[in-house]
Parts: structure tokens; sequence; C-alpha cells
């Protein structure tokens, strides 16, 4: 199926950009403030006060942000680092971009997220971090994984970039471990079109995460040297986005809540065979940004949605099929998945009337193969 959007038809995201973001925007031009500069700072502590947190560093990507935390934390050539099978790829290759090496756990059988159980097994003398993904909001194990880091010493950097906002009976997803990474494209709670975000509790991480963002150098007008590091620096064009986003997204939290409660409430009660939605624990703070389901006729479903003017997202593919990873193992539970798993039509802006039309294409497809 192509994945391009036709006219008129449902996408599988909606979020939207308003007047107030271009005033912002307008208001920073003006002002000259447009590479990285006050307008960035107020984002950040914005940011970091809104997860209680006491520092935040902005950079490029939330690909960028799982770099330069490993950066942070010293990882590097010979290191190996423990990745959850099922994520998005920047996961692992922010370890690989380093010279790590990429050590590789399945997900638990019901949920994708990675299985605590069985990282002990995985780690080797050569083992310096883990990385736990909480995707689509849903909160790994974070007090058994930092017991582990903690009994081996081990560095934790939790990507969170589908995990803004959301909570486990501890508090903020990403804030529970040395450092935690967010995403701000344009799939996310709030975004800046493109750019990431780094929170931490410690000083000293805090201050490395300064120096590799901007060439190991805490300005430009420098009489020296003093860290490895690039150009990741973030713009004031961007951060006046994320203002105006992070000041709406109570509002899109709401929204979110009540695509999954209407899509959870439709599913149960038609009982689809071929379909069944991938729980998140809303009970503890778990917040859906996307509406995954598991699919036994996934190819079939997405060919019937797409002629009805819906777009569906197929989920992504599990890490060991990357052949550059140089996995030798077999994942059972990430296999499911890979195989079966979708994402149906949803975001922040996605309008409720586009729901009812995506339950009743389900309906339909209901009685067609029935």
């Amino acid at each position: 199926m192509s994945s391009i959007l036709k006219t008129n038809q449902i996408s599988w995201w909606r979020t939207t950009f308003g007047e107030e973001e271009v005033s912002r925007l307008a208001e920073a031009v003006a002002e000259e403030h447009v590479s990285q500069g006050p307008v960035t700072k107020e984002f950040e502590d914005s940011f970091a006060k809104a997860l209680n947190m006491p520092y935040a560093v902005a950079t490029t990507s939330g690909s960028v942000a799982l770099l330069i935390a490993l950066m942070a934390c010293g990882i590097g050539r010979g290191d190996e680092v423990i990745v959850p099978n099922r994520t998005w790829v920047a996961t692992a290759h922010a370890a690989l971009m380093l010279g790590a090496e990429v050590t590789l756990v399945d997900v638990e059988p019901e949920i994708p997220i990675i299985d605590v159980e069985q990282i002990r097994s995985k780690i080797t003398r050569k083992t310096k971090a883990i990385m736990p993904v909480h995707l689509n909001g849903r909160s790994a194990n974070m007090v058994e994984i930092r017991n582990i880091a903690k009994e081996h010493n081990l560095h934790v950097v939790e990507d969170s970039a589908q995990s803004m906002f959301s909570k486990n009976q501890q508090g903020f997803l990403g804030t529970q471990s040395d450092i935690g990474c967010f995403s701000l494209s344009p799939a996310k709670l709030i975004s800046t079109g493109q750019g990431g975000i780094v929170v931490t509790k410690n000083r000293n991480i805090y201050d490395l995460l300064k120096l590799v963002a901007n060439h190991g150098v805490v300005d430009n007008f420098t009489d020296r040297w003093i860290q490895l590091g690039f150009n990741f620096k973030f713009t004031d064009l961007q951060a006046s986005f994320g203002i105006v986003q992070l000041k709406r997204s109570e509002e899109r939290i709401d929204r979110l809540h009540e695509i999954y409660s209407k899509y959870s409430e439709a599913l149960q009660q038609a009982d689809f065979p071929f379909i069944k939605l991938l729980p998140v624990n809303i009970g503890s703070g778990e917040l859906p940004l996307y509406i995954e389901v598991l699919c036994s006729e996934r190819s079939e479903l997405m060919n019937f949605l797409s002629s009805e003017g819906i777009q569906i997202r197929p989920s992504l593919p599990s890490l060991d099929t990357s052949d550059y990873l140089n996995n030798q193992e077999t994942f059972p539970n990430s296999k499911i998945f890979n195989d079966q798993a979708m994402v149906l039509p949803c975001g922040p802006d996605q309008p409720m009337k586009n729901i009812d039309k995506v339950i009743e294409s389900l309906y339909k497809y209901a009685s067609k193969r029935s």
C-alpha cells in the first residue's frame, strides 16, 4: 500500500499548528531570536518544570537526544548497550554511532515493552548501559531496571520519545533514570517540526549535555576546546512553536484519551475476532499516544481500509530484522508484533468524525469477511 496520502483520505496521524504558534514565531523573528538563545532557554525551563525536573536540554531531534545522552554517559567503542528488540531504530543507532555494540532483548508477550526477566542474562563485562523504551506511553519496569543497573553499575537512559507526560506509579516516564530523552517530531504529543529534548536530575550530566551539544564549549567565544561534541543546538524558531504547543498539552492529552476510549469501547462491543487493541494502563497514568492493534489479517484489513480512504500505519519492524546489527538470536514475542501490529488513525487533532468513520469501516470489513 502506498504511503502517499490521497485527497480526502483519513490520515493515520493528525496534528496541527495554529495562529498562536505563528504569532510566537513572528515575535521571535522580530526580536532577532533565531538561533539558540533566550526562547530556547524559556522552552527548556518550561519543559523541565512540567516534568518536575531541574534540567532540560533541547536539541535537533529525538535521535540526537539519545545520542548525546549516551555521550554524556561516556558510551563509546567496545561498550555494549542493552536495547529492546521492539523500538524505533534510533535507539540502536545512537549506540552504534558511538561505536558501541547493541544487545537486543525480547519484549513481553502481551505488550511490546522490554522483558526485564531477560535483561540479566544479556549483561557482560562490556555492558555499560540499559535503554528501556516506553513504547506508546507504556512503562517499562523501571524499579527492576534500576535495581539491575545498580547491581551491575550501569547507566540507564530512558527512550521516552513516545511517552511525553505518560506516567507510572513513580511519576513521569523519562524522569526515573540518569537521563530521559523525548522527541518533538510531528507524530508526537507536542511538536516543533523536528527536535528533541533531554532531561536529567544530575548537574554534572546536564553540564556535559550542554557541552556535547555545542562542540564541547560553553559558548562560541572560547579560548580552548574542552570536550568532544558537535553542533546539536536547537533554535529559537523551533522553541517558539514548542512553548505554545506545551501550553496546549493538557487539551491534547484529553483528546488522546477520548480517542483511545472510543476505539476501546467499540472494539469491546463488536468483539471482532481479527483485531485486538493493545492495552495501555490508563489507570496508572499511561498515555496512549497511538492506537495500536494486533491484526491476524493485517494486509487484508489494510488494503480494505485503504479502499475506504483510510490510511493505516503498519507497526515498525523489529530490530533483529536489520542485518547490520549482526544478531543471531530469535525473539518469539517480538515476531508477533512485527507481523501483526498496526496503528489506526489517531493524533491530538484527529477529528472524532474520522474515528467514527474508521470504526464504521471495521464493521464493514467484519461483515464482508463473515
